[in-house]
């Protein structure tokens, strides 16, 4: 049975992991018959935002427990993946990918990567163990790969369909560091054959839970066709 690692970096969309993306693409993971096995890392969150206001609230939270909550208390340090354990990766997105998992979200392509992160990912792209990677969450693996001889193919969506976003200015970021970027709506994904890297536009585009469940589906089927 295939085991995909899922790398949470919070709980909730304005500072972790976006829990519909999180839980829907658990789903799709049993659904297809594979298993999956939640990491983290054990650090502290950015900022702690009031998710009725939107507003920071003056306290500090761990990532790591944090995503236990979506992971129902069974989810390891993100230290203890082992690649060898895995047949493939899937980061769901949520601000947390842009502000636990690296800076994007404050420094933008200048920003830098959780080194424990980057470590994961570059080994990964070079054990050709596939990773899905799902709505923000793409500015992670580019970032995590510049300067590398990896040049991956990633989607944040498409400026053709309405987006909450400036698809424009996220697709120029990841190519600035050295990521090839592509377009594709919420009924798509983008694969990356040759590094084995699919990417999904998730709440990146207007949509709904609906949307997400469709979307989210779409990157765990091939995901599992790229581990074969």
């Amino acid at each position: 049975m295939k085991k995909i690692g899922v790398i949470l970096h919070g709980s909730g969309v304005f500072d972790g992991s976006e829990i519909h993306e999180a839980t829907l693409s658990l789903l799709a993971i049993r659904e297809a018959g594979a298993v999956y096995e939640c990491y983290a890392p054990d650090v502290d969150q950015y900022h702690v935002i009031n998710h009725t206001t939107g507003e920071e609230m003056p306290e500090k939270r761990n990532v790591l427990v944090e995503s236990a909550r979506i992971a129902r208390g069974e989810i390891k340090n993100l230290m203890e993946l082992d690649l060898d354990a895995v047949d493939g990766l899937l980061i769901p997105g949520g601000f947390g990918a842009a502000k636990n998992l690296s800076t994007w979200a404050f420094d933008g392509p200048a920003g830098s990567v959780l080194p424990q992160m980057k470590e994961v990912i570059l080994a990964a792209v070079r054990k050709q163990v596939p990773i899905a990677s799902l709505c923000v969450s793409p500015v992670v693996v580019a970032k995590a790969l510049e300067g590398s001889e990896y040049h991956p193919q990633l989607t944040l969506g498409t400026s053709k369909q309405a987006s909450p976003y400036d698809i424009a200015g996220f697709s120029a970021g990841i190519e600035s560091v050295g990521a090839v970027a592509q377009s594709a709506s919420i009924e798509e994904v983008w694969v990356d054959s040759t590094l084995k890297i699919v990417t999904a536009p998730c709440y990146m585009m207007e949509t709904d839970i609906l949307g997400i469940r469709a979307n989210t589906k779409q990157a765990v089927e091939r995901l599992l066709e790229l581990i074969g």
